[in-house]
């Protein structure tokens, strides 16, 4: 999303159109014709999930271990110089992959966990869409059209990275997919419930309302067996359900507080 942060790149002459430098929400479109291609067109071009492009790393997990005895946690981020997307696949968020200047400014990375709540299955995912510099302030309304545009192909990458783990497990498949939008400003502060999972990544997924606040699953508040992990691996998770919004993103980004 590095691209679209800063306004002053939002012209015909800027990087945005050089293909070298392309975001990781924009669609790429061919050398040969890229000079006849405006930003919006580049914008609301189709977007599709390249398997070459992916790397995956497995951190202290394996796909033999379900989700619902041991942690597992997705963090993915983008290369604007290889165009490549990098899927850590682990216990906890691997902060590693958030480190960095460019990391820390442009905040297009997103992390998701599996939890199980009251004995279902349900894949958590987590997206910043504003907060901690006034960059991402000015451009919340984008980045919020750019991450729903493009989560169909993030689940993808985590479905086609954990391939072995959904093979194994095929009733993951069925479990529900949440995703929490995280900002400083309310209208984009929210979380939505998007379905199954087999569905979420689908080219005819249609995203559904906002979900009232009681609706979203939460955990036990005693001890118990029928909820796993028994807290969440993303301490700034629960921003969204409370509340915070207005609070995070700010010094304490994500890469500081994990």
């Amino acid at each position: 999303m590095g691209s679209l942060i800063i306004p002053s790149k939002l012209n015909t002459s800027s990087s945005v159109l050089d293909h070298h430098h392309t975001s990781f929400f924009i669609y790429k479109t061919p050398s040969k014709i890229k000079k006849i291609h405006s930003p919006v067109a580049r914008l609301f071009g189709p977007s599709i999930f390249e398997a070459s492009k992916l790397k995956v790393l497995f951190l202290g997990v394996d796909e033999k271990k379900h989700p619902g005895n041991l942690p597992r946690t997705y963090t993915l981020t983008h290369s604007d110089i290889t165009s490549k997307l990098t899927l850590a696949i682990s216990q906890n968020i691997n902060n590693s992959q958030l480190q960095g200047w460019y990391n820390k400014l442009y905040r297009d990375e997103v992390v998701a966990e599996w939890r199980k709540v009251k004995d279902h299955m349900s894949l958590h995912v987590h997206c910043h869409i504003s907060g901690g510099h006034f960059l991402l302030d000015l451009c919340a309304r984008l980045r919020f059209f750019i991450f729903t545009k493009e989560l169909p192909l993030v689940l993808k990458a985590f479905a086609h990275g954990d391939g072995n783990l959904l093979n194994n497990y095929p009733d993951l498949q069925e479990a529900l997919v949440w995703v929490y939008f995280h900002s400083n400003i309310p209208e984009f502060n929210r979380v939505e419930c998007w379905g199954p999972l087999k569905e979420a990544g689908g080219s005819a997924f249609r995203r559904g309302p906002t979900t009232p606040i009681d609706m979203i699953p939460r955990p036990c508040q005693t001890d118990c067996s029928c909820c796993f992990p028994p807290m969440t691996s993303i301490p700034w998770s629960e921003d969204v359900v409370n509340g915070k919004g207005d609070d995070f993103g700010t010094d304490q980004g994500l890469g500081q507080k994990i």
